[in-house]
């Protein structure tokens, strides 16, 4: 599974324990079942069930295709009884599911209880260590997202995954949390479907309406997960409250304090009247942006929706706000715009100064000093006091058909909205 490989940082280390968490029902079991058939392939893997009956997790397996003749199963919530079949089997991959349903007779408290959790973990993974076997523990998660059971749970192990997506769709994405032996900004991404959990290597797209003509409250970014590059739409949408009404902020798939203080920047430097309007605010596709990055779509979604104004279909926001209302430089500028040209994109707003400097010797990219790749000058447009507040400049997309990149350079929010809507 390439995308699992992928946040793991290459795959599953001899001896490492795993601690995969998610929400009821979002495909742990699924995820796992399939990565223990693959594993088998290469030694004996065996699967140990405390929530479902061996015959379910069989007619699971055979649904997606995940049978094999070195994946064994076992239903068992004794501790005593995983070691003996442990000691029976011999396996490279131990996969426990999950981890809150096994109990030992000697450990105080209930099966599930903070002792007896932090108890059976070490345990585990103290087996782990002294065979050189690779660990898998399904973990449960609270209400706020985070993992059940004590803190210490993801001390005692090497990697922290975090399985989640929106139940209502079949996008499932698995981040980690904690790895050991690899990077913790990397993600992967699954469709979920009849037969089973299928890796999707191109996510871009996945995250944006499907409409022909722009609509006021919508704008695309380009977000970094880890070295991947990521296309999503933010959507907004604004309305005047009564007097006696207090106004509401509803978020989804957003940071809401974030959304808050983008609100409060409209609000006080762009001068826009927004603490009387209900706003609500949302990304497309149930994926979750809370890079900073995503500041400045995230605004001037909210003001196109204010002023009924679309932001053009084929442009692109990219930049962090601070609370001054300026647009503050991000990382990864270059291979964000890459991306954003690769789906068609060809507008965007970035903040002054970024690096859009193509690496020596390429083709591509602008100059240093505000001329477009092929030689034209930069448009500065001017603000109040006559400060220059954005600078665009051309891009060479494709020597062979001409496209080009548009991209303006923004000092603050007044100017970004300028450029995205036309507004002053």
């Amino acid at each position: 599974m390439s995308e699992l490989d992928r946040v793991l940082g290459g795959g599953l280390v001899p001896g490492a324990v795993v601690l995969l968490a998610g929400e009821p029902g979002v495909g742990k079991s699924t995820l796992l079942l399939e990565a223990g058939a693959l594993a088998a392939a290469a030694g004996r893997v065996l699967y140990v069930t405390g929530e479902e009956s061996a015959a379910q997790v069989r007619l699971r397996a055979d649904r997606i295709g995940a049978v094999s003749d070195s994946l064994y199963l076992a239903a068992e919530t004794d501790f005593a009884a995983l070691l003996g079949h442990v000691q029976a089997v011999d396996p490279a991959l131990l996969i426990v599911d999950s981890v809150q349903t096994i109990s030992a007779a000697g450990v105080d408290g209930v099966p599930g209880g903070v002792t007896q959790v932090r108890e059976i973990t070490a345990a585990l993974t103290a087996l782990a260590k002294q065979r050189t076997l690779t660990t898998v523990l399904v973990g449960h998660v609270t209400k706020d997202g985070t993992v059940a059971g004590p803190r210490t749970l993801e001390h005692l192990v090497d990697v922290v995954l975090h399985f989640d997506g929106d139940a209502r769709g079949q996008l499932r994405m698995v981040r980690a949390l904690k790895n050991r032996f690899g990077p913790t900004d990397e993600f992967g991404c699954f469709e979920l479907g009849e037969s089973g959990l299928v890796g999707l290597a191109d996510p871009s797209g996945l995250f944006l309406s499907q409409r022909h003509d722009p609509v006021p409250g919508t704008c695309v970014t380009v977000t970094l997960e880890g070295r991947r590059p990521l296309v999503a739409e933010v959507q907004a949408l604004v309305g005047p409250v009564a007097a006696d009404i207090p106004p509401r902020r509803v978020v989804s798939g957003l940071d809401s304090a974030r959304v808050g203080m983008m609100l409060a920047v409209l609000q006080r430097r762009a001068r826009l009247q927004m603490g009387r309007c209900d706003v609500f605010a949302a990304t497309v596709g149930g994926v979750r942006l809370t890079e900073p990055s995503v500041d400045l779509a995230v605004a001037l979604a909210a003001a196109s929706a204010l002023a009924d104004v679309s932001v053009p279909a084929d442009l692109v926001a990219i930049g962090e706000i601070g609370l001054a209302g300026e647009i503050r430089r991000v990382a990864g500028i270059r291979r964000r715009l890459a991306e954003a040209e690769r789906m068609g994109f060809r507008r965007a707003i970035v903040p002054a100064g970024s690096d859009l400097m193509a690496p020596a010797g390429s083709a591509n990219g602008g100059s240093a000093n505000g001329r477009s790749a092929n030689g034209a000058s930069a448009d500065h447009g001017q603000l109040n006091g006559g400060r220059p507040v954005a600078a665009t400049r051309l891009r060479e997309l494709d020597a062979a058909s001409g496209a080009q990149l548009k991209i303006t350079e923004v000092t603050d929010i007044r100017g970004a909205i300028t450029a995205a809507l036309g507004l002053r």
